[in-house]
């Protein structure tokens, strides 16, 4: 017996239908958004493509200069932006510029934090300030952004952190992977938090991915040994992790919260050397 019923196409639901861009007419605050060197970073890749989504776009940023120049290159577009100075560490400097970006924009739709950075003694070779500093840096200066953001969001907006593959590391134990570990967790109790308001919180663990940061450091022997331990045999980079933030705090991710993200090109390499109990050729 043939069911010869005819059946609308079911591509009724926004995501199927979605044409214009995710974040026409948004408002997107980007913590760490200058460009600073000329590979840029994750927060002027995310900064640029929240702006090419149709989003009106607040640069947060202690560099001025870094600030300007994400800002001029968002307005050559055609894009709505502006830069806001603000040490990221200082809670009160925090509250004060969400409000001025609260005043200036009336809304808070897209919230996304890129700072990080320091921490990479090890924990009992460290000083007790550089210590707290990493956290400041890696940690607080998040809760910071939430904390006040949060009270100016939208229903259905979105936060994402930017972690690291550091937080999985098993050691040696630096004060920044325990930082990066700490505010993943502070992503997912965010989203428990912020669930019955319907705003998402997620992070991005980004792996051995070559910007601005990375070249701060190191060389290009360096950068080659690590792309041979990416499983994937490939270099990952800024706009690789900029894509799964946007998606992160699109619709398109609507109902993903409290989740950790590894973008990585698969981790590290694992290389076969025999298994346990193998017979010996």
């Amino acid at each position: 017996m043939t069911d010869d019923t005819e059946w609308v196409t079911p591509v009724q639901d926004p995501l199927a239908t979605q044409t214009e861009p995710w974040l026409t007419d948004k408002v997107a605050i980007v913590a760490g958004g200058g460009l600073s060197g000329p590979e840029g970073g994750v927060g002027f890749a995310m900064a640029w493509l929240y702006a090419r989504n149709g989003a009106k776009v607040a640069i947060l940023d202690n560099d001025p200069r870094a600030a300007e120049r994400t800002v001029k290159a968002l307005r050559e577009t055609g894009a709505v932006a502006e830069p806001y100075i603000v040490d990221l560490t200082n809670d009160a400097a925090v509250a004060t510029v969400v409000d001025a970006v609260y005043e200036r924009f009336g809304r808070i739709d897209v919230v996304a934090d890129s700072i990080g950075g320091a921490g990479i003694e090890g924990i009992f070779e460290t000083s007790i300030e550089a210590w707290d500093f990493a956290m400041e840096l890696n940690l607080k200066s998040a809760w910071y952004l939430l904390r006040h953001a949060q009270k100016h969001m939208t229903e259905g907006g979105a936060a994402v952190l930017i972690s690291s593959g550091a937080a999985e590391g098993r050691g040696p134990g630096l004060p920044y992977s325990i930082a990066k570990a700490a505010l993943e967790k502070l992503a997912q109790g965010a989203a428990g938090t912020l669930a019955p308001r319907r705003i998402r919180v997620n992070a991005v663990r980004v792996g051995m991915i070559w910007g601005a940061f990375a070249a701060k450091g190191m060389t290009e022997e360096q950068r080659e040994i690590r792309r041979q331990n990416v499983a994937m045999q490939v270099e990952g980079n800024n706009w690789d992790i900029a894509s799964a933030a946007l998606f992160l705090t699109t619709d398109a991710s609507r109902w993903v919260t409290g989740q950790v993200l590894a973008v990585d090109g698969g981790g590290f390499a694992m290389r076969f050397a025999g298994a346990a109990g193998q017979k010996k050729e």
